[in-house]
């Protein structure tokens, strides 16, 4: 395994484990590979009934556009409206609970009100999404 997906999969776990600890939930869990029907990193998240899609990114190079475009391709194989990226943030460990929840998690204005507004639909008239 290359160090660049070791560093990966040390971050999955420590997500999923930081999940599992804060949600109270052991059915959260690593994803397996889908190939271009990957359906995100962590699965096993549902808010609402509604499946959340989590993408974890551990790179050097922060590129929040390509990560969450990934993550948002990813929540429509899901049929989530719900895609979350988790980021690797710099010089913030990831071996204790406290540095594993110290990561970045990064999503839309958008995705972050239906999360306020408890999965129910946005606005007067929200079929699903798209523009207000």
């Amino acid at each position: 395994m290359s160090r660049q997906k070791q560093k990966g999969t040390r971050l999955e776990t420590a997500v999923m484990q930081y999940m599992q600890w804060a949600l109270g939930d052991n059915g959260i869990h690593r994803e397996t590979l889908h190939g271009s029907a990957d359906v995100g990193d962590i699965g096993g998240v549902y808010y609402g009934g509604e499946p959340v899609t989590i993408e974890v990114k551990n790179t050097a190079r922060l590129d929040l556009a390509a990560h969450y475009r990934e993550a948002e391709v990813e929540a429509g194989n899901k049929d989530s409206v719900l895609p979350i990226l988790i980021q690797k943030r710099a010089r913030t460990g990831i071996d204790t609970l406290e540095g594993a929840g110290g990561q970045w998690a990064v999503m839309t204005l958008e995705t972050l009100c239906r999360l306020l507004n408890h999965g129910l639909p946005l606005g007067p008239d929200d079929a699903g999404g798209g523009e207000p």
